[in-house]
């Protein structure tokens, strides 16, 4: 049993290894796309590229967009109107209409992005499985039921009843793949044995099937050349070539599955293969070579002879010599491992080994070199312009010359040399692992300014610069000059910063070695950054396959003119004069645009995004996403296309080239635009730096606050003009006002210096006289006594009258009495004083507290000299013994109420009453108050007097 499994072990592993053999030899190379790379199932029944440039795979589970990088799936549960997820039919027709027939008979048309049925097919007539245009713009689609429909004009029919057999026939040959017609008028027939190229009626190619006759054929398409491919269902793909010599392509050189339901070739010469449940391959013919004998383990380095010959180190298994067939192996001492090997000026092959020392070839067999120390790892072995062999170790750097080991400089660290290389000028460049570069000029060692420490690989470039890798930092170039410039994945997009090996082909380009694949760097795009005329580096990766690192020589350049790489799969070489950069630039959509994290647009089968995107005040971020369709990169490289976008105003028109380059990120962010129309631009170039100058645009506006629109801005013109008008009037009142005010100051000023003349030529004058008269007539009588005592009683009398109106005077023309506390009170004293004379009872009812609000001194005045004839009609008409004054405040006016127990209205004389009210009246209707008298309640009169606070009746 342990006998069975171990032979089947050995069995299993020489398949692998055949197939991997026979992959390798193989003139093609295959990627593979599964449902772990977005497919949204492995069975692919349909394929086609529309001309917007996706190419769209049918699937058991759905439809699928694929932009080279990206699988959008569409589906019954996200598409509206799709009716089935089993898509067995694709076509797009000259119009770019694009059709999709489903496995339930149905056939769908996807206009504007949008999907829509157009027939339903019953089970009799069967599923839509071909079609093609004629001259007429007539669509023509046949079933697997032998039916046949029409599209034109927007109709979809049945074929006429009357349908030529021939042609009846011709379509149900396409459905069965018998026929291929191509778009030049030609087409390809299979007729039973033999395969055929007809034009019209006549024949013009003729050659014998390869496959089995009891193979089904699937699925056909031209190649760029015009040249036939055939899928079959088991015997895999066959690609024929101008004269009719198919090269056969199944899993053994990496086709996921021999089983073919669909092809499609691409506008980049890529063919596509639908596989039935080995999901989509991706077939391009092989650039690398990688001879078997080179192949199955780690390559660590290489080196050739002056014969071409080349040697191998791999990491596990020894040396290997290969020259064209012809092979030898060369196994290390106790099995060790090889890790450097290199070939000298004077053809003698050197190498280094794992746990031992250093070796050299001598008749036949690799030799330990005397004296060497032993123990160590050798990284690195270099050969001097002076024929002496540098052996860079994991403690430092031994010389040797062939006889004797040399001693070295003081200067260098005891560190890892990883990397070595010399100048024209004799300058060794030494790059150690820990510490830096250095560089050994006139018998000297002295550390380089370089401030990258984990060097890994150096390279004197044609120009006589150097260019230096690192394990985990980029790359560096020194000019001949000493400038340096650095490089990296986050500076200018190099593609990565994990860099094994450095080599230049004969036209200047630097390939790079790294972990994720290998990269060509056009010198023209080193000179682009290094000017400052481009932000990034346009990177061409040609292969995924992880490059070997930590050794040298690694990657060289043969004496005619190809590049060998070691890889972790082995030494692979590429002839830089085969490749042909591809001119076809990306086509560039926009597939996505979201507006504060929401899609605007979700399940939109169309690229092209057409209407304006419109932004509101609130929006804070808008986020366009876009794809360039390129499909020729690497698998696993990610991004295949580079993009520059820009956003320029409508009135403010940007500048050519000012661009921002973005590399290979596929999003361009905008933080708060602010208000205004633009229009976003993208475009994008492929791997060679073929530039979409076309690309794709979208128009924007943003609109404005409501601060900032024209009814908005109208309307605050017109409010500010009407403030403006309103404080120029405000302003032009106000000064009236103040003027007006000054004049009514005046004008109580004088009417007040009036009124304080007439009193003193009233009151005053009219006593004063009077006591001269009195002292006149005492002078007169002066001889009767009974007289001059009468005179004299006068006298004083009218003087006592003389001194109270000056009081009153006095008081009237002071202005802080100029409040209703002043007022009342002053009253209240005048009232209790005269009563008091006339022996009449007196009670005064005011609030607590009187306020002192601000009169003016009219409204003062006349309020007094009213309130003083009220209290001199109570004793004088009234004859009343008891009196009561009572003072109402209220916000804008405030009452004075005199009320007395006498004679009442009616015992009064007419004739001094009537003047006395006349004069009371008159009084307060100056100062806008109003007056009243009548009965009181209990017998006798009361008089109300209401006086406005601000001079001014309350009600006007």
């Amino acid at each position: 049993m342990k006998r069975r499994i171990q032979l089947l072990v050995i069995g299993l592993a020489a398949v692998l290894f055949l197939r991997r053999t026979a992959a390798a030899d193989s003139p093609f190379t295959v990627d593979v796309w599964s449902g772990d790379d977005g497919l949204p199932e492995n069975t692919v029944i349909a394929l086609t590229q529309s001309r917007e440039g996706y190419l769209w795979a049918g699937t058991e589970n759905g439809l699928a967009r694929f932009d080279g990088n990206t699988f959008t799936k569409f589906n019954v549960n996200n598409t509206p109107g799709l009716p089935d997820d089993v898509i067995n039919f694709l076509f797009e027709d000259s119009q770019t209409n694009f059709w999709v027939g489903t496995h339930n008979g149905y056939l769908c048309l996807i206009q504007n992005g949008t999907l829509k049925s157009v027939f339903n097919a019953s089970a009799a007539q069967g599923k839509i499985t071909a079609a093609f245009e004629d001259k007429d713009g007539a669509l023509w689609f046949a079933t697997d039921g032998a039916e046949a429909f029409i599209w034109h004009d927007g109709v979809l029919a049945r074929s006429p009843s009357d349908l030529q057999p021939a042609a009846r026939a011709y379509l149900f040959e396409i459905a069965r793949h018998i026929r291929f017609p191509q778009g030049d008028g030609s087409q390809w027939v299979l007729n039973g044995q033999n395969i055929e190229l007809t034009r019209g009626q006549q024949r013009e190619q003729s050659f014998p099937i390869p496959w089995s006759t009891n193979t089904i054929v699937t699925a056909a398409c031209e190649d760029d050349a015009g040249n036939l491919i055939v899928g079959t269902l088991g015997e895999g793909v066959f690609w024929f070539d101008a004269a009719g010599n198919p090269q056969h392509i199944t899993r053994d050189d990496g086709l996921s599955a021999n089983l073919i339901l669909s092809l499609c070739f691409d506008s980049e010469k890529n063919l596509w293969v639908g596989t039935d449940g080995g999901g989509l391959d991706r077939v391009k013919r092989r650039i690398f070579t990688a001879p078997a004998a080179l192949s199955g383990g780690v390559a660590q380095s290489v080196a050739e002879d002056a014969q071409g010959g080349l040697w191998t180190a791999f990491n596990v298994g020894g040396l290997t010599f290969w020259l064209t067939n012809s092979t030898q192996h060369f196994s290390m001492p106790n099995r060790y491992s090889a890790w450097t090997v290199l070939v000298d000026q004077r053809q003698h092959v050197w190498a280094g080994i794992i746990g031992l020392t250093l070796f050299r070839f001598e008749n036949g067999s690799f030799l330990p070199v005397a004296d060497a120390p032993t123990g160590g790892r050798i990284f690195s072995l270099f050969s001097t312009q002076e024929g002496n062999i540098l052996v860079g170790t994991e403690n430092g750097l031994g010389m040797f010359d062939g006889v004797r080991w040399l001693s070295i400089p003081h200067g260098l660290p005891q560190a890892p040399v990883r990397a070595l290389a010399q100048a024209t000028n004799g300058t060794i460049w030494i790059g150690t692992e820990t510490e830096g570069l250095f560089q050994w000029s006139d018998g000297k060692i002295s550390k380089d300014p370089l401030r990258l420490k984990d060097i890994s690989a150096l390279l004197v470039g044609k120009n006589g610069g150097l260019w230096v890798g690192t394990f985990g930092h980029g790359l560096a170039w020194r000019s001949s000059a000493g400038a340096w410039k650095l490089f990296s994945s986050t500076l200018n997009g190099l593609a990565n910063d994990d860099i094994g090996s450095l080599v230049e082909d004969d036209a200047g380009n630097l390939w790079i070695g790294s972990y994720e694949g290998l990269v060509r760097v056009e010198q023209k795009s080193f000179a682009s950054v290094i000017s400052g005329t481009a932000s990034n580096l346009i990177c061409h990766t040609f292969l995924t396959r992880e490059c070997s690192a930590g050794a040298q020589p690694a990657a060289i350049r043969a004496h005619d003119g190809r590049l060998w790489f070691p890889t972790i799969e082995g030494a692979i070489s590429v002839n830089p004069a085969d490749l042909r950069p591809n001119t076809n630039p990306p086509p560039v959509a926009v597939e996505a645009i979201l507006v504060d994290g929401v899609e605007l647009r979700t399940n939109f089968l169309g690229s092209e995004w057409s209407g304006t995107i419109q932004l509101t005040p609130a929006n804070e971020q808008l986020e366009i996403h876009f794809a360039g369709l390129s499909f020729s990169a690497p698998k696993g490289v990610r991004f295949g296309a580079r993009f520059r976008y820009r956003l320029e105003e409508a009135d403010k028109k940007t500048p050519a080239g000012n661009w921002t380059d973005i590399g290979t990120e596929r999003v361009a962010h905008f933080q708060k635009l602010p208000p205004g129309s633009y229009t976003f631009q993208v475009e994008a170039c492929n791997e060679d730096g073929y530039w979409n100058e076309t690309g794709a645009s979208v128009a924007i506006v943003v609109q404005p606050p409501y601060w900032r629109k024209p009814w908005f801005i109208a309307a605050s013109v017109l409010t500010l003009l009407a403030a403006l008008a309103g404080t120029i009037y405000l302003f032009s009142t106000a000064k009236l006002r103040r003027q007006l005010r000054l004049a009514q100051q005046k004008e109580l000023v004088e009417r007040e210096r009036a009124r304080i003349a007439r009193d003193l030529h009233d009151q005053l004058g009219a006593n004063l006289t009077q006591i001269t008269l009195l002292g006149e007539m005492a002078e007169t009588d002066k001889d009767l006594p009974a007289e001059i005592e009468e005179h004299a009683q006068q006298i004083c009398a009218t003087a006592r009258e003389t001194t109270r109106s000056l009081d009153e005077i006095v008081w009237a023309v002071n202005p802080s009495n100029d409040t209703i506390e002043g007022l009342v009170n002053y009253a209240c004293k005048y009232a209790q004083d005269y009563f008091a004379m006339a022996n009449v009872s007196y009670r005064a009812e005011l609030p607590p507290g009187l306020p002192p609000i601000p009169i003016l001194p009219e409204v003062r005045h006349n309020a007094f000299l009213a309130f003083k004839e009220a209290v001199n009609n109570v004793v004088k008409h009234a004859r009343a013994r008891e009196a009561h004054v009572k003072l109402l405040l209220e916000p804008h006016q405030f009452t004075l109420i005199v009320a007395d127990n006498g004679r009442g209205l009616g015992d009064l004389s007419a004739k001094k009453l009537r003047n006395g009210l006349k004069n009371m009246r008159r009084r307060l209707t100056d100062v806008h108050g109003s007056f009243e008298i009548g009965p009181a309640p209990q017998g006798g009169t009361i008089v109300t007097l209401t006086v406005p606070i601000n001079g001014h009746s309350p009600n006007a």
